[in-house]
C-alpha cells in the first residue's frame, strides 16, 4: 500500500485503496459531459511491430469516456503508414493518425521553417508538438492525457488515473504528473532519475543557489515520467524541446506560466516497465548519454532564462559536487536494495554515474558555445499569429490523409 504523504508545494495523489479501474471510468463519464477528453500517443513505426504498443491499442479499445485519440507517428514509409492505419483501425473511439513523414505534413512543416517556426530536430518533442497543433486544431477535447508507447506493462487504469485530477470539474488542477516505482527483474531501474536527475537538482542548488523553481522540480516523485496530463488551453501557449528534454521543459512551462498550486502529481501503476536505452550506441554517442546530455542542457537554459549566472567556471565545481552527491545515492539505493532483496551492481551504477559527469562537462560546453540555439519549439499561440489559418491547414492535412488518398 502506497505512503500518504503531501510535500506542500502541490497535491500528491495516492494509491491508497486500489480503487477498481470500472469505477474510476463511471466517474469520468459523467465527467466527460462537462470535459470532454483525449488522449496523445506519440509513437515510432517500430513500435507498432512490438509486443507493448499492441496490448496498449487493446487496453485502449475498452476505454469509454475518451472523445478523440491523437497518435503521432514517425519514421514510417507510405506502406508503413498504411499499416499503422489498419493496427490502429480497432480503436473504437474516434482517432487520427499524423503522418508526421508523410507528404502533407512536410509541407507545412516546411512553410514554417520559412519563417523559424518549425522544430529544428526531429523527435518526440517534435512529435508531440505536432500532435498538441491537431488537438488544438480538432477543438474537440477540454483536457487531454499522453502517455508514451512502450509501456510493457499498461493496463487502462493509468490512463483514468492520470486524466481524473485535470477531468474531474470540482477540482482546480490544470497540470498532473505521473508516477511509479521502477523495479523489474529483482533490480532497481529509473538510472537517469535516479542517479542524474536527484543528485543534479541538489548539486545545482549547491552551486547556484537555492530556485523556486529547482526546489519545484526535486518535489516531483518522477520528473522524467512521460505520462501527464492537462487542460487542452494549456497546450497554446507552452514552448516545449524537440529533444529528451521534453519531460522538464515541459514542467518548467508549467512553472513558468502557472502556480504550484494548480499542479499535482498521481500515483498510476505498481510497477512500470519500458523498452531501455543503451548508455551508449557503439560510436560513443546516443542512447543515455544524449539523453542525459539534453536533460542538463534544458535545465541550464532554464536556469539562465530564469536570471541565474551560469558561467563556464561553475561547471567544473557542479561536476564534482554532482560527483559526490551522486556516489552518495547509489550507496543509500543499495542500502534499500538490499533490505529489499534486490539485486544491485555497484559497478554497473557508478559507470553510469561517471558517463553523467562527463554529460555535465559536455553540456556546459555546448551551452557556452551555441548561445544562440533556440531551446523551445515556438508556442502554437505564437505560430498561429504568423499563420492565422495554420490549424484549419493541419486539420485538413491529416483529414485527408486518414480518410483520403494517400
Amino acid at each position: 500500500m502506497s505512503d500518504f504523504h503531501q510535500n506542500g508545494m502541490f497535491t500528491n495523489f495516492h494509491n491508497l485503496t486500489r480503487r477498481p479501474v470500472e469505477d474510476l471510468e463511471q466517474e469520468l463519464l459523467i465527467f466527460s459531459k462537462r470535459r470532454k477528453m483525449g488522449l496523445i500517443l506519440p509513437s515510432l513505426f517500430s513500435e507498432l511491430e512490438g509486443p507493448a504498443l499492441n496490448h496498449i491499442i487493446n487496453e485502449l479499445t475498452k476505454v469509454p469516456y475518451l472523445e478523440e485519440i491523437v497518435i503521432g507517428l514517425d519514421r514510417a514509409d507510405r506502406e508503413q503508414f498504411l499499416y499503422a492505419k489498419e493496427f490502429f483501425g480497432r480503436l473504437p473511439q474516434r482517432h487520427r493518425i499524423l503522418w508526421n513523414d508523410g507528404p502533407r505534413l512536410k509541407v507545412i512543416d516546411e512553410k514554417l521553417k520559412e519563417k523559424g517556426l518549425a522544430p529544428l530536430e526531429a523527435g518526440k518533442g517534435r512529435n508531440v508538438w505536432f500532435c498538441m497543433g491537431y488537438n488544438l486544431a480538432s477543438d474537440r477535447t477540454d483536457c487531454v492525457a499522453l502517455h508514451d508507447c512502450d509501456i510493457l506493462t499498461y493496463d487502462r487504469s493509468l490512463l483514468a488515473r492520470l486524466i481524473y485530477p485535470v477531468a474531474n470539474p470540482s477540482f482546480q488542477y490544470i497540470f498532473c504528473k505521473g508516477y511509479y516505482s521502477r523495479i523489474a527483474q529483482d533490480k532497481l531501474n529509473g538510472r537517469v532519475c535516479r542517479l542524474l536527475v536527484g543528485p543534479l537538482l541538489h548539486s545545482l542548488q549547491l552551486v547556484y543557489g537555492h530556485h523556486d523553481f529547482l526546489a519545484y522540480l526535486s518535489h516531483f516523485r518522477y520528473a522524467l515520467s512521460g505520462e501527464f496530463a492537462m487542460r487542452t488551453r494549456v497546450l497554446n501557449n507552452i514552448k516545449i524541446p524537440s529533444d529528451w528534454g521534453l519531460e522538464i521543459g515541459i514542467l518548467s512551462e508549467i512553472y513558468r506560466n502557472y502556480s504550484p498550486k494548480r499542479s499535482c502529481q498521481i500515483e498510476i501503476l505498481d510497477n512500470y516497465e519500458h523498452k531501455h536505452q543503451v548508455l551508449t550506441q557503439e560510436d560513443g554517442t546516443g542512447g543515455l548519454k544524449r539523453m542525459s546530455q539534453d536533460i542538463i542542457l534544458s535545465l541550464l537554459r532554464k536556469l539562465a532564462i530564469l536570471g541565474v549566472n551560469v558561467t563556464s567556471d561553475s561547471f567544473r565545481v557542479l561536476k564534482a559536487t554532482y560527483y559526490r552527491s551522486a556516489l552518495d545515492m547509489i550507496e543509500i539505493y543499495h542500502h534499500d536494495a538490499v533490505m529489499n532483496g534486490l539485486s544491485f551492481d555497484q559497478n554497473v551504477e557508478e559507470i553510469a554515474v561517471e558517463l553523467f559527469t562527463q554529460s555535465i562537462l559536455e553540456a556546459g560546453q555546448a551551452f557556452i558555445d551555441r548561445p544562440n540555439d533556440q531551446p523551445f519549439i515556438p508556442s502554437w499561440n505564437r505560430v498561429q499569429s504568423a499563420f492565422p489559418n495554420i490549424f484549419e491547414e493541419i486539420y485538413q492535412a491529416v483529414e485527408q490523409d486518414n480518410l483520403g488518398s494517400v
